[in-house]
């Protein structure tokens, strides 16, 4: 093992900022979405709704299988987006196992969302 010589700096690691990494879907509308949606991701994730919402077509997928946590209010932007979807639907593809159930528990009933566990 290596011993730092006395007086010598120190590498300490920095904190680790969030990232949401999002990407197009081929072959059908919507994104794929990797990292996670918390306090410094929530523009993204925003934008990312505000997209599916402006996109018009029927049905909208949102992968979401690399997304490892999604926090309250990115919940409930989800659940705001999906109310502005109308008669539209917004496929949830692999979420998170506490997404649907926060969905579920404080928005019940949306009906534009669809949770395809795959």
């Amino acid at each position: 093992m290596d011993v730092p010589e006395p007086g010598a700096p120190r590498l300490v690691p920095g904190p680790v900022v969030p990232r949401l990494d999002v990407v197009p879907l081929t072959g059908r509308a919507g994104v794929r979405a990797a990292g996670e949606v918390s306090l410094p991701t929530h523009g993204v994730w925003e934008g990312v709704l505000e997209r599916a919402v402006r996109d018009g077509g029927s049905v909208y997928y949102l992968e979401l299988s690399a997304l490892a946590f999604v926090d309250v209010a990115g919940a409930g932007a989800l659940a705001d987006a999906a109310l502005r979807f109308g008669t539209r639907r917004l496929v949830l593809d692999r979420p998170p196992p506490a997404l649907p159930r926060v969905l579920e528990l404080l928005w019940p009933g949306l009906p534009a969302i669809e949770v395809a566990a795959a």
